[in-house]
């Protein structure tokens, strides 16, 4: 007899490349990682220490299945990212020692209601609910870090109807993936399943229903939705 007062939800879990599956115990996302993005939304792109912000480990979207259009929003945008998969947790993790806990990548779609987030960060209230929303965490196959290495340079980009909308290069990240990681973990202790969003180029702008979103990040992958 179950302990539960009901059936536990089945676990999250994104695809790896081959067969195996990638068990998702939090997402973590960082705001604002490219210059040309962080003043494309009004910011200021300075190396001072990154800041995060998280979706549920259920919004993930697995690669090539729809993502339906959110409800309280006008304003859905696209923002094409490089996702960093733990494998072996930690907490004050040094920089020069994160890629040891990192066991792959994947490129991922941060789905954001632009409006809302607009309107929280004009009321200085919490980004929660314009980005960790239901299905606003599209992700492709993870690739074994033991099989790509650590991808530091390379094109970023995202089309929308095969028009090409964001096109960038990871070396353009402010942070370094080993700095988020370093970062992120005096916050958090991070474990096994955790992912983590490291931001995306410049170009976000609106989605609408019918849209096909194909996203690459040259030796990573692809991911692929449509908004329904």
């Amino acid at each position: 007899m179950s302990d539960y007062v009901f059936a536990a939800p089945p676990q999250a879990a994104a695809p790896v490349a081959g067969d195996k599956k990638f068990p998702v115990r939090r997402i973590f996302c960082v705001g604002q990682n490219y210059a040309a993005h962080a003043r494309e939304m009004g910011g200021d792109p300075t190396r001072e220490a990154p800041f995060f912000f998280t979706k549920p480990a259920d919004a993930v979207v697995i690669d090539g299945a729809d993502a339906p259009y959110p409800s309280l929003t006008k304003n859905l945008h696209h923002e094409i990212e490089l996702v960093v998969a733990i494998g072996t947790g930690g907490a004050n993790i040094p920089a020069d020692k994160a890629l040891d806990h990192i066991y792959g990548y994947a490129v991922g779609l941060d789905l954001t209601r632009r409006d809302l987030q607009a309107a929280a960060r004009e009321n200085k209230k919490p980004w929660d609910m314009s980005k960790g929303f239901d299905f606003s965490a599209p992700i492709g196959a993870i690739q074994p870090a033991a099989q790509i290495g650590h991808p530091a340079k390379g094109r970023i980009a995202l089309t929308v109807n095969g028009a090409v909308k964001q096109d960038g290069d990871l070396a353009d990240l402010i942070w370094s993936v080993p700095e988020i990681v370093a970062a992120l973990s005096t916050y958090v202790a991070l474990a096994p399943g955790d992912l983590i969003f490291t931001g995306t180029p410049s170009g976000v702008g609106p989605l609408v229903k019918g849209d096909i979103l194909v996203g690459e990040i040259a030796g990573v992958g692809e991911v692929r939705t449509k908004i329904v």
